[in-house]
């Protein structure tokens, strides 16, 4: 038998580190060749290191949560013949992987406690005095029976000092002193367990990202409401009569195609900033960012060019890689490169929210709960389909005014739909 090493390999270019998020494998599994040993996530993307070779797993490199240097040992197998060098193969998974709590470790270190047991339970056998079975009936005076009915307190839960373990007056006031509440046989029980939870993996890469945006752009939010009765009746209109292989339209389309003709006009909303070196990058491509919720947490995929794409292309490829992120094969060139983007919470939006910009953008439009209020035409009040948007601008390098624009072009096409599809 000998000894195999298998290195954390090179998972892409510059990269000097990675977290390593998930082990797929404990010391002394015995593993085939190309098996996944663990998982390990970098700035872009999570990549599965697998085995070089057949073999019996006798260590490994940490635990999770972990930063590992690259061409560091990952693994060390007990194989057959002579000791080579591992063989650095790498299989990129395209989302991030959740981190997976060593709940084996932790229970094997716990003492074990008995199944009947509640999981609080103290260790210590209560003084038959202190607290009874609730068939019991616990001796005390009918006044103070009466007392402590009136003050909700169950007489179970008092530790009687008069004889026999009578509960008396000077019980009840001492119970009232220590700050006791009236408790009754069918109160609810107090929860005292912590719960520890080490932030790892995408939830990490998040934590740090929204730490960036927030501590680094000073953001100014503009909310503004939105008359979108034209448009859902123009959406519910296209999708009736939508024709085979047209994707369903929702509003996000029409949000982006109103996005792309704002930015027309107000073209440096759509760009990166570098801070360091005091410089906009202004992009002519629209490449637009939407906030997806996954199974491990909030990602970004992209839509790149949707200055170039119709109503129903955006359709299409909002569908695709929001359901690529979901399931985890989104590739790493879409889940990065947008130039601005949409949050949207859907049915849970609520009425406003103040969005943080996905950095190093210099804005985000973020969409609220559609709801029908009342709407003053001028005569009288109508009920109108209302929305609200909620977005955020970085404000050292977008005045308040621009932001109002950008905010007032996309409105007017929202409650005017016709002008989405008319070129100017």
């Amino acid at each position: 038998m000998a000894e195999r090493v298998v290195k954390l390999p090179d998972v892409g270019e510059g990269i000097a580190e990675a977290e390593l998020v998930e082990w797929h494998v404990k010391v002394g599994d015995v593993v085939r060749e190309d098996a996944v040993l663990g998982a390990v996530m970098t700035d872009k993307a999570t990549v599965e290191i697998p085995s070089p070779a057949e073999g019996r797993v006798i260590w490994l490199a940490g635990s999770v949560g972990d930063v590992l240097a690259i061409g560091s040992d990952f693994v060390r197998l007990e194989v057959d013949g002579k000791s080579a060098p591992a063989t650095e193969a790498v299989k990129l998974a395209s989302s991030a992987a959740s981190a997976s709590a060593k709940k084996s470790d932790h229970a094997a270190s716990a003492p074990r406690v008995p199944a009947s047991d509640p999981p609080n339970a103290r260790r210590t056998q209560p003084s038959a005095a202190l607290l009874r079975h609730a068939s019991d009936r616990p001796l005390a005076a009918p006044a103070v029976r009466l007392r402590a009915r009136e003050a909700g307190v169950d007489l179970r839960q008092i530790r009687g000092t008069g004889p026999a373990g009578r509960v008396t007056h000077d019980d009840l006031d001492a119970h009232f002193a220590r700050g006791g509440i009236g408790t009754t046989a069918t109160s609810y029980p107090a929860q005292t367990a912590v719960t520890d939870i080490k932030i790892v993996g995408l939830r990490r890469k998040i934590a740090e990202k929204m730490s960036i945006a927030s501590s680094r752009i000073p953001h100014i939010t503009y909310i503004e409401e939105v008359d979108v009765t034209a448009l859902e009746d123009l959406r519910a209109k296209l999708n009736s009569q939508k024709q085979p292989g047209r994707p369903k339209l929702t509003l996000l389309p029409f949000l982006m195609r109103a996005m792309v003709r704002a930015i027309t006009g107000l073209p440096h909303l759509n760009a990166h900033f570098d801070d360091e070196a005091g410089i906009v990058h202004q992009h002519a491509g629209v490449h637009i960012g939407i906030a997806t919720q996954t199974p491990t947490g909030l990602v970004v995929p992209v839509v790149r060019h949707a200055e170039a794409r119709d109503l129903w292309n955006c359709a299409a490829e909002v569908a695709r890689i929001a359901e690529a992120a979901r399931n985890g094969s989104a590739t790493r060139d879409e889940l990065t490169g947008s130039t601005i983007t949409i949050t949207s919470l859907g049915a849970l939006g609520g009425l406003a929210t103040t969005p943080i910009i996905n950095h190093p953008e210099v804005a985000i439009v973020g969409v609220n709960r559609i709801a029908i209020r009342p709407h003053w035409d001028g005569a009288v009040f109508v009920p109108r389909q209302m929305m609200n948007l909620s977005s955020s601008f970085d404000h050292r390098v977008i005045d308040g005014f621009d932001a109002a624009q950008f905010v007032q072009r996309i409105k007017t096409q929202l409650e005017t739909p016709a002008m989405i599809f008319i070129d100017a």
